[in-house]
């Protein structure tokens, strides 16, 4: 048996410290919380400092310092926390209070668990902050590039209806499906941006090392040339000229700096005008909003169900949209809502909820059933939302093809035409 000093939180929040006597670490910690008591700090007295000062063994010191630097190495390569350790975090923190763990031993054994240096940093803040007194969404609230408004207005409600088992399951859920359609749309959008990385390259090298060799075995000059060969050389010519002149670099690096200037604007200024852009692409458009309004019907119904007004549940269901133009709306919707009126009515004047959603809500603040109808019609939503991800996966891939057997096959007739009218004696040549 070894003997153990510790450092640990009683169910009343007081902190506590002692020793006790156990087999190992974990069977330390496992009598403790059978006590009620939730370890912060456990050290076996062998290696505790002594009261009169003594020093801590060489040996420990530079084991200490090779594990503190192997950490340091290994934090530096995964810095970055992912919806999906976030999804993995939540799930099992839900299934830990659902069993009846308390919070804290939960976290801690989330905790230990981890393998991602960035998580296990960021779940040890959160222990010690909770060990402190303070609650689980304020600890959360400190780490706010991590976890979004949603996620830390779903703990804090929680937290003050004494559910916070149920709402972390709600939320685990939530962040399952949005987990689910990034992946369905990564999914979409991988065979198609291969098919048109493919395409491009091919037509590169085609118009500048293919296309020259050929047209140079022709005789009777440039101006003899058919005007789709003349078109093909002419593009052909600046293709080469982008990458072997000093003008063409200055284009690429204007192109660059085009498109870097582009995609900032639509992360700013430009972003309403862009995100309605985006909800006016045929297929895309369908897409997007389609998974927009199973997310608000989702994210609303759960908060509701939790016990935040609308106003508050709005304010939070905005930014979860994912498109700035319908967060506005819903901002105006709230407006409406703060003056007085139901909040189907101002859905419907938007334009841009299905009439399916409407009728629901409508519904639903008539009959006191607001959550519930809206948490079944979410599903109804989410299975639309698979449907048309599904048909844009079919649709897309099969245009982008064709537009592309469009190109090449401009290119071969251009590239034929004069070899053709030469061999039939037209008189051209």
């Amino acid at each position: 048996m070894a003997r153990f000093s510790y450092k640990a939180v009683n169910q009343a929040g007081g902190h506590v410290a002692g020793t006790i006597e156990a087999a190992d670490r974990k069977s330390a910690v496992a009598d403790l919380v059978d006590k009620e008591q939730f370890v912060t700090e456990l050290m076996e007295e062998a290696q505790a400092p002594s009261v009169s000062g003594g020093e801590p063994r060489p040996s420990e010191g530079l084991g200490e310092k090779a594990a503190l630097d192997l950490a340091r190495f290994v934090r530096f390569g995964s810095r970055r926390i992912s919806s999906k350790d976030i999804l993995a975090m939540t799930t099992q923190l839900g299934t830990a209070l659902q069993a009846g763990l308390p919070l804290l031993n939960g976290l801690e054994l989330i905790c230990e668990q981890q393998h991602r240096a960035a998580m296990k940093e960021m779940l040890a803040e959160l222990v010690k902050s909770v060990s402190s007194g303070q609650s689980l969404s304020e600890a959360m609230a400190k780490h706010e590039n991590t976890f979004s408004p949603l996620y830390l207005s779903m703990i804090r409600v929680g937290e003050t209806g004494g559910m916070l088992d149920e709402t972390t399951a709600q939320l685990a859920e939530i962040l399952s499906r949005d987990e689910k359609i990034k992946t369905n749309m990564k999914n979409a959008a991988a065979y198609p941006i291969f098919v048109l990385g493919l395409g491009l390259v091919s037509v590169v090298i085609i118009l500048t090392t293919i296309l020259p060799k050929i047209i140079r075995t022709i005789g009777g000059g440039f101006a003899a040339l058919p005007l789709p060969t003349k078109m093909l050389l002419r593009l052909s010519d600046f293709t080469r000229g982008l990458f072997t002149t000093y003008f063409g670099w200055i284009v690429i690096v204007l192109i660059v700096a085009g498109l870097y200037y582009l995609i900032k604007w639509t992360k700013s200024k430009g972003r309403i005008k862009w995100d309605a852009f985006k909800l006016k692409i045929p297929l895309l458009g369908s897409v997007l909003r389609t998974i927009a309004v199973g997310r608000f019907a989702r994210t609303l119904g759960a908060l509701t169900k939790g016990g935040v007004t609308i106003l508050e549940a709005l304010s939070v269901v905005r930014d979860t949209m994912g498109n700035e133009l319908l967060g506005r709306e819903i901002d105006a919707v709230a407006e409406k809502v703060k003056g007085g009126e139901s909040l189907a009515g101002p859905l419907d004047e938007s334009g841009y909820f299905p009439p399916l959603l409407v009728q629901i809500t409508s519904i639903g603040e008539q009959t006191g059933r607001l959550d519930e109808l809206l948490l079944n019609a979410a599903d109804t939503f989410d299975a639309e939302a698979d449907a048309v991800i599904n048909r844009f996966m079919a649709i897309f891939p099969a245009i982008l093809i064709l537009l592309l057997a469009l190109v090449i096959g401009f290119i071969i007739a251009a590239t034929l035409l004069p070899i053709v009218m030469m061999g039939v004696g037209t008189g051209a040549f």
